[in-house]
């Protein structure tokens, strides 16, 4: 059965459980939190830290009282890299469990799958993932860093150090295809060109027809949106080849599965990488959370990457919002989320945007460094700016669709 044969199926046999009413969030003694995360399938490298990161929140609220007096429980479901799971699931959690808020999805598909039915159930939604920009939706809340805040900080910077011809590769899904053509825009500013970009489906494993198409193009760089287990061949298989060392590499992907770990200092040192957490950031409140995280989770827990960090402050600006509106309804949460809310994470400070429901939030350019990363610079405070240029949701409040920019 395909995906919207499904939807409908379901919807039919389950409209009794939502007619025209929103639905009741949580019991009577606890709030209940949905979550929805790849723990298995092509790209489970992202979702078990994801995971962790939101148990440890959801732990730490329950510490203090949990939430509104009640006690917060989380009902995470393995969706396998599966967008029928993704369907079957957030309806699972809207009209059965009747969660408060779900947070979840980690491809840009997998999200476009939740959000039409989160949006019909009336359930609020936190996509907590780096992603392409532009959906504007006021169901929903996209905490992940978007083009405008990372691309447009890290081709520049990669340009001025290793020159203007960038040759890009990307994973053939929206998210790729999409930030690809925002590499392009921000390369052609900065007096570049693009040689060439080249797309490969997530179950791609064998790359060597495209390093040797590179090595004929003699870019001065390559820019990646890779993405998932298989596409991490490709680095290998880079470095094998010898072109480790003649061509560099700048990723907006690289490093949110922890990739710098897997792969030997030999096959990644010198990648550049722009995001808005790094674990090395200098502050209270991450030396505290670097402190309680591995005291939970184990000492050699490895790296908390970028997207485990959006998920953990994702589920914070919602228990703010929650905290701040008195309830878990989901129209006065987002009144409230919407009046401003600002949290100090391990990331620094993290603001709600109210017209566009994504946050500004502090951004760091690093060098992938014998498994680490050595922040190199940082920017405090920046905007969506690619999604405030199309999308304000408190003039147009209806307003509820993905929007590609055309450049």
């Amino acid at each position: 059965m395909d995906r919207r044969s499904f939807i409908k199926t379901s919807a039919v046999s389950l409209a009794a459980a939502s007619a025209g009413m929103p639905l009741i969030a949580s019991a009577a003694d606890e709030i209940l939190v949905g979550g929805l995360h790849d723990l298995s399938g092509g790209i489970d490298i992202y979702g078990k830290p994801m995971v962790d990161c939101l148990t440890f929140a959801i732990e730490e609220w329950n510490a203090k009282g949990g939430l509104l007096g009640k006690k917060i429980r989380f009902i995470n479901f393995d969706t396998q890299s599966n967008m029928q799971l993704y369907a079957q699931y957030s309806q699972q959690l809207a009209l059965k469990d009747k969660v408060a808020v779900v947070h979840g999805g980690i491809t840009s598909a997998s999200r476009e799958v939740v959000r039409p039915v989160l949006d019909r159930y009336r359930t609020l939604y936190f996509y907590n993932q780096e992603y392409e920009g532009g959906v504007c939706d006021r169901n929903t809340f996209c905490t992940g860093v978007t083009p405008a805040q990372t691309v447009a900080k890290l081709v520049p910077y990669a340009m001025k150090k290793w020159g203007k011809k960038v040759y890009v590769i990307a994973a053939d899904y929206n998210y790729g295809q999409i930030t690809s053509q925002w590499i392009k825009k921000y390369v052609k500013e900065n007096g570049g060109t693009v040689s060439a970009i080249d797309y490969f489906p997530l179950d791609v494993t064998t790359f060597a027809s495209t390093i040797s198409k590179i090595e004929s193009a003699k870019p001065d760089m390559i820019v990646s949106c890779l993405v998932g287990g298989s596409h991490m061949s490709f680095y290998r298989q880079w470095a094998a080849a010898g072109m480790q060392k003649k061509i560099p590499l700048a990723s907006t992907t690289f490093g949110i599965g922890n990739e710098q770990i897997i792969l030997s200092p030999s096959e990644c040192d010198g990648f550049l990488l722009a995001y808005n957490y790094f674990e090395s950031a200098d502050n209270p409140v991450n030396k505290a959370f670097k402190t309680n995280f591995r005291k939970r989770f184990g000492s050699n827990y490895p790296n908390v990457t970028e997207l485990a960090m959006s998920a953990y402050q994702g589920f914070n600006l919602w228990a703010e919002g929650v905290k701040k509106a008195g309830t878990v309804d989901r129209m006065k949460v987002i009144a409230a989320l919407e009046a401003g809310v600002t949290i100090d994470t391990p990331s620094g400070k993290l603001s709600i945007d109210p017209a566009t429901h994504h946050c500004i939030q502090n951004v760091s350019i690093a060098e992938v460094q014998d498994h680490q990363f050595k922040v190199l610079e940082s920017f405090p405070a920046q905007p969506p700016g690619d999604t405030s240029a199309v999308c304000n949701l408190i003039r147009n409040p209806q307003d509820n669709r993905q929007y590609t920019i055309k450049f």
